[in-house]
């Protein structure tokens, strides 16, 4: 899009088999593009890399990073770290068994490509280098490190895909990503811890090496993805100066860990509602399940109810900010619970293999919305100050170097409120429900703010469906009836300049 005339210079519409949609877990979504010495990567649901001309549009390479019809299908934004770009693979709940892939951006050559789970060699782990948080230390994870948490041959339909965003440490040459839930939902098909599904990873960017691993929910349970983005902050944490990585997982709890070495600093709850494990405990970093909320021990066929956070979590695909002004995360949360039913359920290709059924509400017992946007200090895991929200909070944060912190709603409206305190300092309602994230640039000299709006994922699922109960399992949201109004209007970019000084 030209800034100077707001005209489309060119577009870009990948022809795409109708029957990719099908094998899309929560919506058809994209998570965005990248861009690198002259080229657009963007990554098509039907798991086609592509490298467009960044002036033309025009297609330079593609290369097919999954087979969509065994699910493995793709809705994450590819990232460029020096020559690669990297992406990831999608399609949990259909079997998949994730991994995180290197391109060569100027060919689309494949470098290297890393597993979730399995034999060392194809997750690219040495058992004596690849270290993990154990016994209140950083030691090597072992040989079979992952094999030795499954039954069997489970590991091979084992999850722990890759759809959510990586970050980059120049200096250590290190990228840093999450690995989503094991499969299938129902925990009693797959004993176990799993590994390494809901995991933190460090890999170097020119081999594909894990240097170290962390899991946060082993043997899950509650589908509790661990995909949310890892944010690099040199932070003080208990007094101490540290290249920090700080992750807001699913589960509901914020942690904070030296990323040179994956040692676990701080692991606290984020929000006050999460019951279904006491707390973390940092010596062995797992966190202590509540049994009354274990729908393992409950076993298949059981409902579990009151579970807090609900599958979605507490936060969800929506990146939080840091300000290094404050020192502080500012963190797009959801406050909602649920009742949690697993069955049994047998793998075909390229067919769901999910194994429950959920309930999704506002947490109880709470200020009755389904959202908090909240300040959050890593280096002690406390909340600052949490703002409530009608509904889950599911745009991006954008903070600003002039004490701002900006963040849309369901209801549509975009926010700025003061990163001090959250006071709410001005809003501006825009066409339809917000879950883009909210950016900023410059052009000619002046400032701006845009932010897309319209609603998808699972946000759209629950207000379409409108159930309490999805029969199929993949878990509309209850509660999400009346944001239709909010829809009405699609996908929509609003742009606003900031006065002249």
């Amino acid at each position: 899009m030209d800034l100077n005339s707001q005209t489309i210079r060119w577009k870009y519409e990948p022809k795409q088999d109708p029957a990719v949609i099908a094998q899309m877990c929560c919506d058809t979504v994209n998570r965005g593009v990248a861009y690198a010495e002259g080229k657009i990567f963007l990554q098509q649901a039907d798991s086609t890399l592509v490298a467009l001309d960044s002036q033309t549009g025009k297609v330079v390479w593609s290369v097919k990073n999954g087979d969509p019809k065994l699910g493995a299908v793709n809705t994450n934004a590819p990232h460029v770290f020096k020559d690669k770009v990297i992406t990831g693979i999608s399609g949990g709940e259909w079997g998949v068994r994730g991994y995180i892939a290197a391109y060569d951006i100027n060919t689309g050559a494949l470098v290297w490509k890393g597993m979730s789970q399995g034999p060392d060699s194809e997750m690219l782990v040495d058992p004596d280098t690849t270290t993990t948080w154990r016994d209140g230390k950083v030691t090597p994870v072992g040989a079979d490190s992952s094999l030795k948490t499954w039954k069997a041959d489970d590991w091979k339909l084992g999850g722990g895909t890759t759809w959510g965003w990586y970050s980059y440490d120049k200096a250590l040459n290190l990228m840093y990503y999450g690995s989503g839930n094991p499969g299938t939902w129902n925990p009693s098909q797959r004993p176990g811890d799993n590994r390494w599904s809901m995991a933190i990873w460090a890999r170097d960017v020119d081999t594909g090496k894990v240097k170290w691993v962390y899991q946060m929910t082993p043997f899950d349970e509650w589908d509790f993805d661990g995909i949310n983005e890892m944010i690099l902050a040199d932070i003080t944490v208990k007094g101490k100066p540290t290249k920090a990585l700080v992750h807001f997982d699913r589960n509901g709890f914020g942690y904070t860990l030296d990323r040179t070495n994956g040692a676990l600093l701080v692991a606290e709850k984020f929000d006050p509602q999460v019951n279904w494990a006491t707390h973390v405990d940092m010596k062995s970093g797992r966190p202590q399940v509540v049994s009354k909320y274990s729908t393992a021990q409950n076993g298949p066929d059981v409902n579990s109810k009151g579970i807090c956070p609900a599958a979605l979590g507490s936060k969800d695909q929506q990146p939080a900010a840091f300000s290094p002004q404050t020192g502080l995360f500012y963190v797009p949360t959801n406050h909602v619970c649920m009742d949690y039913e697993p069955f049994k359920v047998d793998y075909v290709a390229g067919q769901p293999f999910v194994g429950a059924t959920l309930a999704m509400y506002p947490a109880p017992g709470s200020h009755g919305g389904m959202g908090n946007f909240i300040a959050w200090d890593a280096g002690t895991g406390k909340i600052v100050w949490s703002n409530p929200e009608r509904f889950s909070v599911w745009s991006g944060a954008l903070a600003t170097a002039g004490n701002l912190v900006f963040y849309g709603t369901l209801e549509g409206y975009l926010k700025a409120v003061r990163k001090s305190d959250g006071k709410e300092l001005w809003k501006f309602r825009t066409p339809s429900g917000i879950i883009g994230n909210v950016f900023t640039y410059t052009h000619r000299g002046n400032q701006y703010v845009g932010v897309y709006s319209g609603i998808g994922g699972w946000a759209g699922i629950g207000m379409a469906a409108g159930l309490e109960k999805d029969s199929d399992g993949l878990g509309a949201v209850g509660g999400y009836k009346e944001l239709a109004k909010y829809t009405d209007l699609g996908g929509s970019l609003t742009i606003f300049a900031l006065p002249e000084n």
